[in-house]
């Protein structure tokens, strides 16, 4: 209970602002600025990451990860209602159970639908502009997803365009999947 009046006591000090005086001007002649620091490109926070963690220790989705590692396309599907998810979940939005199965998708499928981004990138996108996002429609399955779509310019793909899946690594190790156009 202490801890908690505590707390409520400093919550209107960290919304109010701070006044700081100004110091009295100095007469210094003659002095050259110091150099200024380098600038850095500052790291994305957490909620504009647009690629989840991936550890087990971060979700219940982990598996997900793992395959696309091992180059592997999975998702879920409930043992009892036989509903394939996309994306991934812990627990079936039918029926609730949480014992789902993890099952291969088809990793070939075909653009259904396309966009070119070529300006306005999200945060930590800017340098791949111009890029392409779409749906594909898995060949054998009842899913569209949405993704990144390589391998040909914006203006040369097509609606219809085959594609096949292909996982692919971060900078920073962690893995996620997008759609190549074939030849």
């Amino acid at each position: 209970m202490a801890a908690t009046r505590a707390r409520r006591r400093t919550i209107p000090q960290l919304l109010t602002p701070s006044v700081v005086p100004e110091a009295p001007p100095t007469a210094v002649a003659n002095v050259e600025p110091a150099p200024a620091k380098p600038v850095r490109a500052p790291k994305l926070p957490f909620l504009l990451d647009f690629f989840p963690l991936e550890t087990p220790d971060q979700t219940r989705l982990s598996a997900f990860y793992d395959a696309l590692r091992r180059g592997k396309f999975r998702t879920t599907r409930c043992p009892n209602d036989h509903q394939l998810h996309w994306p991934p979940r812990v627990a079936c939005p039918k029926c609730h159970t949480e014992t789902l199965e993890w099952v291969e998708l088809p990793t070939k499928g075909r653009i259904y639908a396309f966009s070119a981004v070529l300006a306005g990138a999200p945060l930590g996108m800017e340098a791949d502009v111009p890029f392409v996002v779409g749906l594909v429609d898995l060949d054998g399955a009842p899913l569209r997803l949405f993704g990144r779509i390589v391998g040909r310019s914006w203006d040369a793909c097509k609606i219809g365009d085959p594609v096949r899946f292909e996982p692919f690594e971060h900078d920073d190790g962690r893995f996620f999947y997008r759609f190549r156009v074939e030849p």
